[in-house]
């Protein structure tokens, strides 16, 4: 077969006998206004893609549109205007139920502040990540272990936020965004709350996940922390001012 196949808009598409996935992500012309006299334009026209297999930051100042581009690329709030695709289907045509058992699916988040229960085990911090998913609660707990072993704390699975550091916390969060296999993880400033040498571990500990497969954004103030990856979005006035890719 020549000719591409389309097998409908969130498939996969088959060219020259060849199955090529749909990109991880994808915004096109995205515009996000909020209300006020004049509105805000928070985007402006922004478009990008995110492959599958892609390790990449978004990086900017203070008000450049950051916080604003993680709600898109997360599917945690609608554009004013422009299309959001998660492996190619258009979250448009979705209702808002809809959207959010996509995103539960595809996309992971780890955050500044780590959302850890207090007085409860890492393990079941992480099994809490499928609470809502129908697994049942031994496949849960199986699930936690295998993540906590990918993030390094598979010996501190017992302990609970306040026995663990500050390095650890964050490692669990990881753990709990990646226990549900997503397309793509989302890293809100997640080194923001940490020392420089726990800040450097969890990049680390990104590397190695991008390295076995794991599609992952993060979104930074901080470009020295931005510099260190594969690839630079910056963004300024809520408009991308440079998309960078080490060669």
């Amino acid at each position: 077969m020549t000719a591409a196949a389309s097998l409908g808009p969130a498939e996969r598409v088959i060219v020259a006998g060849r199955t090529i996935r749909p990109p991880a992500l994808e915004l096109r012309n995205v515009v996000k206004e909020y209300p006020g006299s004049p509105p805000v334009r928070a985007l402006d026209n922004v478009s990008v893609v995110v492959e599958h297999g892609e390790l990449l930051a978004v990086v900017g100042p203070s008000g450049s549109g950051k916080s604003t581009m993680l709600h898109m690329m997360g599917t945690l709030d609608r554009p004013t205007s422009g299309t959001v695709l998660v492996e190619g289907t258009d979250t448009s045509e979705l209702s808002d139920k809809r959207v959010a058992a996509l995103r539960g699916r595809k996309i992971g988040f780890v955050f500044q502040r780590f959302y850890l229960l207090a007085g409860t085990s890492a393990l079941d911090n992480v099994a809490n990540g499928l609470l809502y998913s129908g697994t049942p609660p031994s496949e849960r707990r199986r699930a936690a272990a295998e993540a906590l072993h990918r993030v390094g704390l598979e010996h501190r699975m017992q302990h609970t936020p306040g026995e663990l550091s500050g390095g650890e916390n964050q490692r669990v969060a990881v753990a709990r965004a990646l226990v549900h296999e997503p397309t793509l993880l989302l890293a809100d400033e997640p080194t923001g709350n940490l020392d420089s040498k726990s800040s450097a571990s969890i990049i680390d500990l990104l590397r190695g996940l991008h390295d076995d497969g794991t599609t992952i954004a993060v979104i930074t103030h901080d470009h020295d922390t931005a510099d260190t990856l594969p690839r630079r979005v910056s963004l300024l006035d809520g408009r991308i001012h440079a998309d960078l890719r080490d060669p």
